[in-house]
């Protein structure tokens, strides 16, 4: 394996996830509200207002994508959904499979785009005290041409790497011990961490043939490399998710209203009435999905959130030199997976509430 290895694994995780976010970023939904139920003594209107309760959400949804710190290429993309003139339409539109949603993510997989996340993530992952000659490259990078990431992303990155790797390695005060116990403890969390990316950093410190100035450079740069993947990687994959539930749903719950309304003056009245349980029975049975989805994702997130909880009062309580690396990004991994944890709540509620609506609709069809 070649020094170019962060090179390639950040940008590898960046096109699969669409990369872009970063370490203490707002979650990509924010503004996520739980529909208001509708008094039970207006059983007609239900269905109408679920409906637009539904469309509603879909609209805070593309919202909270347009807010958040994915790539700017999706926050574009959903802004422009939002200010069309077609209103709910383009809404639609956006999130459907093949529809803007998708085409903003391809378009982060272009080249140009890789390239200055890659070194958006360098900036905010490589501290000026452990990396002043890759963070000072990095910089200069985002400030000059696409050229000039492309140039960084392909040898920039690697050689200022060593330069870094030189000084600290000939000046005895930059130098950094590693005792057998740091070399447990980076271990242990290549087999045991949550993260997928910080495990694979950690078996990279630890390769055959890998020195101390591998484990100090994990504890320097590379734990927090991996954590930023890790977080950047679940804020997309919930993107993707949570838009195509929406989608999903509204298509639900247009078929289910019209099979409602089908049950008016219908010629076979019990078959009409069992069409349309059957078709709000669909949407009780993907909200309930989507609630379960987002329960998983609350315990993900809680494992991570205490995990990095643990390491930044490790770091904090450390005298090591080797742990003061991690002690800030720690803090600030903690705060950006609790809040990911506070709105994968909020999100089981949204989707609980649904699935509650969707039973009465069942109820209501039966006559």
């Amino acid at each position: 394996m070649s020094r170019q290895w962060w090179v390639a694994q950040a940008l590898t995780v960046s096109m699969l996830a669409g990369g872009g976010a970063l370490v203490g970023a707002a979650p990509a939904f924010a503004d996520a509200r739980v529909p208001a139920v509708a008094p039970a003594d207006q059983p007609a209107d239900q269905a109408s207002l679920m409906k637009a309760a539904a469309a509603e959400e879909a609209r805070n949804w593309v919202l909270s994508l347009a807010k958040s710190r994915l790539p700017a290429e999706v926050r574009t993309s959903a802004w422009n959904a939002l200010r069309s003139t077609r209103g709910d339409d383009a809404i639609a539109e956006w999130m459907a499979p093949g529809g803007g949603y998708d085409a903003a993510k391809q378009r982060t997989r272009d080249a140009r785009a890789r390239n200055k996340a890659f070194c958006e993530r360098v900036v905010a992952t490589h501290t000026k005290e452990f990396s002043p000659e890759v963070r000072a490259a990095a910089e200069r990078a985002l400030k000059g041409t696409a050229a000039d990431q492309a140039a960084f992303v392909k040898t920039g990155y690697a050689d200022a790497q060593r330069r870094d790797r030189a000084v600290r390695e000939s000046n005895a005060q930059h130098k950094l011990d590693v005792a057998a116990k740091d070399r447990d403890f980076v271990r242990s969390l290549a087999e045991h961490d949550p993260g997928e990316q910080v495990r694979v950093a950690a078996q990279w410190a630890l390769r055959p043939g890998a020195v101390d100035a591998d484990v100090a450079e994990f504890f320097g740069y590379g734990w927090v490399t991996g954590g930023t993947l890790d977080l950047e990687s679940q804020r997309m994959r919930v993107a993707d998710a949570e838009t195509l539930r929406h989608h999903t749903l509204s298509l639900l719950i247009k078929q289910a209203v019209a099979a409602e309304e089908a049950v008016k003056g219908a010629a076979d009245a019990a078959k009409a009435r069992a069409e349309a349980e059957q078709a709000w029975k669909a949407v009780s049975e993907h909200s309930a999905a989507a609630q379960k989805a987002w329960e998983a994702e609350q315990a993900a997130t809680t494992a991570q959130m205490e995990n990095w909880q643990n390491i930044a009062k490790a770091a904090r309580e450390s005298s090591d030199e080797l742990w003061k690396n991690i002690a800030q990004p720690a803090e600030a991994n903690q705060d950006a997976w609790s809040k990911e944890q506070a709105e994968s709540l909020e999100a089981a509620k949204y989707w609980k509430a649904m699935f509650d609506r969707a039973r009465d609709g069942e109820s209501r069809v039966k006559g």
